[in-house]
């Protein structure tokens, strides 16, 4: 079999090893960006990518239900993002509760402005949606929004419905005529 010349192992070597290297440099770069892009995707979806990167103002307002309002849910003005939720905490003299957030710099809303709990879709994000109103004065840092309409919650609409058809004794109709009174007997006899 032919041997290799001492000088021509070595050049072999080299560059086994020098491919091996850049191999491994290779891999090190593909991980590395990897990683940054997994932690790019869990601050996108925990909210956090924007977390004190834009200057802005606090504004307050009180819900009586806020359904599953989360910190850092979105605030919302004609389905644009105008700031985030900061805070929310239980009032102990009115038993609400009372949401901070803070909205961009970019963005001023007047002294009327309506905040309500709002849902993307039946199974979506909730969200606080703000409609501005017609007052020519405009929020400022630290204004607590008065009117406000809280989260309409879906089991208590069905507790409502099922209860006041239970109350007032009637079911449901479906608009058959077997749902007639006397209908059932009716037919009944027409059968026989």
């Amino acid at each position: 079999m032919y041997e290799l010349h001492p000088v021509q192992r070595r050049c072999r070597q080299f560059v086994e090893t020098m491919s091996r290297a850049t191999l491994d440099l290779w891999v090190g770069i593909f991980v590395t960006i990897g990683i940054a892009a997994i932690l790019f995707l869990a601050l996108k979806v925990g909210n956090l990518a924007s977390v004190g990167s834009t200057p802005g103002y606090h504004l307050q307002a009180a819900f009586d239900n806020i359904g599953g309002l989360k910190l850092r849910a979105p605030v919302k003005a004609a389905g644009v993002v105008v700031g985030r939720v900061e805070q929310i905490r239980l009032d102990p003299q009115t038993y609400q509760a009372v949401v901070s957030m803070k909205i961009d710099r970019g963005f001023q809303f007047t002294k009327d402005t309506i905040a309500s709990i709002l849902t993307s879709g039946l199974l979506g994000e909730v969200y606080i949606g703000l409609d501005s109103g017609g007052d020519t004065k405009m929020l400022a840092d630290g204004d607590r929004i008065a009117k406000t309409q809280s989260a309409i919650v879906l089991e208590k609409l069905i507790g409502q419905f099922m209860f006041d058809k239970a109350a007032t004794g009637t079911a449901p109709t479906t608009g058959s005529p077997a749902s007639e009174p006397g209908a059932g007997t009716a037919a009944a006899g027409a059968a026989k």
